[in-house]
């Protein structure tokens, strides 16, 4: 038996003429009643607790601009940032957007060797990154034909390297009293540029313009469920102001827009963290600062059950909770729901496109479905050499039209790529699903290798290029090999070279040295040989324990 749903409302587009992600998220709010209200609230395990309001936000940001126009950076030029959860990143991310300039995330996790590919690929002009980091990576970074200057975040020592400026952020904003109008961009300008897992074995720039604010915004309704002002619901001390306890790190895709862009276009108020990933860290946050939305990846959800005893009588003001960067088990779902009394809304996005489908209190979840396109995201689900449109109940790739204002410009520096993706009015995601009788959506995966680990996506060509370097390997495949329930590790099978004594261990460490942690194989084990097809393609599918001689220990 069907359920009868009512269809949602239409949801009509609007894109203004001129738009800013940067003067949206701050001066927007100027003359408001959130002008005085708290932004962004970071705990840090070393330094403390530090917040910043709206007003403070729009002022920052706008000496941050005014630091990169001094400085010479010019509109549509790239600004890397490489900062640990923390004010500045606000500053740097929506300052450098607001001067009209292109910013740049990357992880804190990531080695020097892979920031410096990350710079030369997208030319930056500019680097943020915290002065201890600086200290670490600046001989490899100094000297790159792009990079001018070095501007440096947080305590300590300003490291000086020759070929680029270091300039210690901090006074250098505080020396500007005055500043310039923000750049007059338009929805098409190019915004940000994040990086994600390819095919090619390096990491592949997706550029987004500044209407992607816009294109998040059914979002707010149909996945966050903000309260608006009028709203009232038991048990929230924040009122009609939402406070939002985000688990991840800005950088990541996810995080950018669900715990930055996001709330604050919208006017509420984030609480982020650095430090230590405890399992305690986030009720207590929650608890600390009345938090009534959570979001965070499944995993943190199942290390709050099994290594906490926190329950909805420790956070009261908690009212709602959602979920992205990998598949939520039925069984985390359920336990969640009985210790907590409240449901895990859940999301499926990507670099290109952010989150489009959600669940949402507007109609029950179904455990395992990622529930309904979002109201103004007209995805079909299509056949990608026809283009023909999947018959109800079968499976079909989603494709996003080009119009909707969410999708991104194009990949950086790969037209070959852009063109082979986006054509024919179409963004063809790669992502298969069906569609059941009621109308939910079932995600059925990727039809590429790339691994989902913890929330992180990791291209095993990425691994599998870095341990070739190894002059020991003379083959390599990287997997997800599954460990326990939802849990899916980053493993590497190697063949080594014919007379080689290599030991797994040693590449075990030589992958840690060479990539970030998240990507690094947690285990190798050494064969002599993959399964094939029978043109000498590796069966990935195929590759188990079972083929391998030997393994690591760690």
């Amino acid at each position: 038996m069907t359920a009868a749903f009512a269809p949602f409302p239409p949801w009509r587009w609007s894109v203004p003429a001129r738009l800013n992600i940067g003067v949206a998220c701050t001066d927007a709010h100027l003359g408001t009643p959130a002008e005085d209200r708290v932004a962004m609230i970071v705990e840090d395990d070393a330094r403390g607790t530090s917040a910043i309001t709206y007003g403070e936000l729009a002022a920052r940001t706008s000496r941050f601009a005014q630091l990169l126009r001094s400085l010479g950076v010019e509109a549509g030029e790239r600004v890397l940032i490489r900062l640990p959860n923390s004010l500045d990143y606000p500053t740097a991310f929506l300052g450098a957007m607001k001067r009209g300039a292109v910013s740049v995330p990357t992880s804190t996790l990531l080695t020097a060797e892979e920031v410096e590919y990350l710079a030369h690929d997208s030319g930056a002009r500019a680097i943020v990154i915290d002065k201890a980091a600086w200290q670490a990576m600046g001989p490899k970074l100094a000297g790159r034909e792009a990079l001018g200057f070095a501007l440096l975040s947080g305590p300590g020592e300003v490291a000086h390297f020759p070929g680029v400026a270091s300039i210690d952020l901090e006074p250098a904003l505080a020396a500007i009293d005055r500043w310039d109008p923000p750049a007059d961009t338009g929805p098409d300008d190019p915004a940000y540029l994040v990086y994600t897992s390819g095919t090619t074995g390096y990491p592949k720039g997706v550029l987004h313009g500044h209407r992607s604010l816009i294109g998040r915004t059914p979002a707010a309704t149909y996945w966050f469920s903000f309260l608006e002002a009028g709203d009232h619901e038991a048990g929230t001390a924040a009122g009609p102001v939402d406070r939002i306890v985000h688990s991840g790190k800005f950088n990541w895709t996810y995080v950018l827009g669900s715990a930055l862009m996001d709330p604050l276009y919208h006017g509420k108020t984030v609480i982020a963290h650095e430090g230590r990933n405890d399992a305690e860290t986030w009720p207590r946050l929650i608890a600390k600062h009345g938090a009534t939305i959570f979001i965070g990846v499944p995993t943190i959800y199942r290390q709050i059950l099994q290594k906490t005893r926190f329950s909805k009588a420790d956070v009261p003001t908690l009212r709602h909770c959602m979920s992205a960067g990998e598949h939520l088990s039925d069984e985390v779902f359920g336990l969640w729901k009985d210790r907590f009394g409240l449901d895990i809304f859940e999301a499926v996005g990507m670099s290109e496109f952010s989150y489009y489908l959600s669940q949402s209190k507007f109609r029950p979840i179904r455990p395992g479905s990622a529930g309904f396109p979002q109201p103004g995201h007209d995805i079909r689900l299509l056949d990608p050499e026809t283009l023909a449109e999947a018959p109800p109940g079968e499976e079909g790739m989603i494709c996003i039209p080009e119009t909707d204002p969410g999708l991104f410009l194009r990949y950086w520096n790969l037209p070959e790529e852009t063109a082979k993706l986006k054509h024919d009015g179409w963004f063809l995601t790669g992502d298969y699903a069906r569609y059941d009788a009621d109308g939910y959506l079932w995600f059925l995966g990727r039809k590429d290798d790339i691994i989902k680990s913890f929330g992180y996506r990791v291209s095993p060509y990425e691994v599998e290029r870095v341990l070739k370097n190894h002059p020991a390997v003379a083959d390599c495949a990287c997997v997800g090999e599954a460990a326990g329930a939802d849990k899916l590790l980053v493993v590497a099978y190697v063949i080594a070279q014919p007379g080689s004594a290599v030991a797994p261990d040693e590449l075990l460490a030589y992958g840690r040295e060479h990539l970030a942690a998240y990507k690094a194989p947690k285990a190798v084990y050494l064969a002599k040989d993959f399964p094939r097809t029978k043109n000498g393609k590796i069966l990935r599918r195929d590759i188990t324990p079972a083929i391998a001689a030997s393994r690591s220990s760690g």
